[in-house]
C-alpha cells in the first residue's frame, strides 16, 4: 500500500478514536483515477484505505448501487464488507436486463444470500426512493423496485439489516417500508440523512438508525436535526467520493477542534500519498465525528463510541464481542 503524507498544520492531532465508515463507495471510478470517464491519475485505492486506517477508520461498508457493482465490492481483508441492492436511481437497469426484470431480481437475491453466508455481505441495499432525481428513474419504477427489494430482504436467511436511501420522499418511503420492518429484526440505516426533525423522529420511532455525513450538515436546519438526533440511533459515514463537508456548509463552523486531513491536490496534479480536492475519502469521517460532537456539545469520544456501538450492533462488521 502507498504511504499517506499529511502536511503538518497547526491543528490538533487525532485522538485514539475508532471509526466505522458505514457508507463508502470504494467501487467508484474516482478511486481508480477516472473522473467523468477521463483518466487523470493512476489508481490509488490502497492509499485511500491506508489513510483511513491511519485516522482510525478500521471498518468500512462498501455500498453497491446495482447488481454488477454488488458483484465487485471491494474486498480488503478484515476492513471492508459489502452491500447488495439497487439504488433508486439505478432501478431502470432492472427493466433493461437482457433476460428481464424477474431474472435480475432473482440474481440479486441469489447473490445476497450467497455472500451473506460467506460473510462478505452485511447489509441489503442501497435501496429506497429519490424524488429529487426523477431524471434518472421515474417515481413508479422506484416504488416498484423498492417494494420488490424489500420482499427479497425479508426472504433472506438470516435477514440482513437494510441500507436505505430517502430523498424528498418521506411519506411514500415510510408507507412502503413500514409493513416489512417486523420481518427485519436488525432494522436498517437511513443513510446520508437530509430530512427534517419530524421525519427523523418518525424514522427513529420505527427503530431505524440515521446516517450522518457532510450532506447532513449543509444548512442550519440540518444542524438542528443532528442536535436532536439521539445518540442511540446515530451512525456516521462519508458517502465518499461524494458528500464531503464543504466550506459553504453550516457544519464547517463546528470543525474547530478537528484534526487536519492529509494534503489534498487537484486531480490533474495528483501525487502518491495525497488526497484529491473534491473527492471525499473515509479518512474524512473524523471531521463528521468532530462536527457532530461540537453540534451536540459533547466529547468526540462519546460520539465515536456510540456510532461504533450502533454500527457494530446493526451490521456486525466482523467485530467479535470482545472487541466492542
Amino acid at each position: 500500500m502507498s504511504s499517506s503524507n499529511p502536511d503538518p498544520q497547526n491543528h490538533p492531532q487525532p485522538k485514539n478514536l475508532r471509526f466505522a465508515d458505514v457508507g463508502i463507495n470504494l467501487t467508484s471510478p474516482m478511486y481508480q483515477g477516472v473522473y467523468y470517464e477521463k483518466k487523470h491519475h493512476e489508481e490509488d485505492l490502497d492509499g485511500v484505505v491506508e489513510r483511513a486506517r491511519e485516522m482510525g477508520c478500521v471498518k468500512m461498508m462498501v455500498t453497491a448501487s446495482d447488481l454488477e457493482e454488488a458483484g465487485r465490492v471491494v474486498d480488503v481483508s478484515g476492513t471492508c464488507y459489502g452491500t447488495v441492492g439497487v439504488h433508486p436511481c439505478s432501478t431502470p437497469l432492472v427493466d433493461l436486463h437482457p433476460t428481464g426484470p424477474t431474472a435480475y431480481l432473482s440474481a440479486l437475491a441469489q447473490l445476497a444470500q450467497q455472500t451473506t453466508l460467506t460473510g462478505q455481505t452485511i447489509a441489503f441495499g442501497e435501496l429506497g426512493l429519490d424524488y429529487d432525481r426523477f431524471h434518472f428513474s421515474p417515481k413508479e419504477t422506484q416504488q416498484k423496485y423498492f417494494t420488490a427489494q424489500l420482499q427479497i430482504a425479508t426472504s433472506l436467511n438470516p435477514p440482513l439489516p437494510l441500507f436505505l436511501h430517502s430523498r424528498s420522499a418521506a411519506a411514500d418511503f415510510e408507507a412502503l417500508l413500514t409493513p416489512h420492518l417486523p420481518f427485519l429484526p436488525r432494522g436498517g440505516l437511513v443513510h446520508s440523512f437530509t430530512g427534517t426533525i419530524p421525519e427523523m423522529q418518525r424514522l427513529v420511532a420505527l427503530g431505524l438508525h440515521i446516517g450522518l455525513n457532510g450532506c447532513s450538515l449543509k444548512t442550519p436546519a440540518s444542524v438542528d436535526v443532528v442536535r436532536a438526533l439521539p445518540l442511540s440511533h446515530l451512525q456516521i459515514e462519508t458517502d465518499g467520493p461524494w458528500c464531503e463537508i464543504r466550506p459553504s456548509h453550516a457544519g464547517t463552523a463546528f470543525l474547530g477542534d478537528a484534526p487536519a486531513l492529509p494534503r489534498a491536490v487537484r486531480k490533474e496534479k495528483w501525487v502518491e500519498g495525497c488526497m484529491v480536492k473534491g473527492r471525499n475519502e473515509p479518512c474524512a469521517i473524523v471531521q463528521v465525528a468532530y462536527a457532530v460532537a461540537a453540534i451536540k456539545g459533547i466529547g468526540v469520544e462519546e460520539v465515536c463510541e456510540a456510532a461504533w456501538r450502533n454500527s457494530v450492533g446493526m451490521f456486525g462488521l466482523g467485530v467479535e464481542e470482545n472487541e466492542t
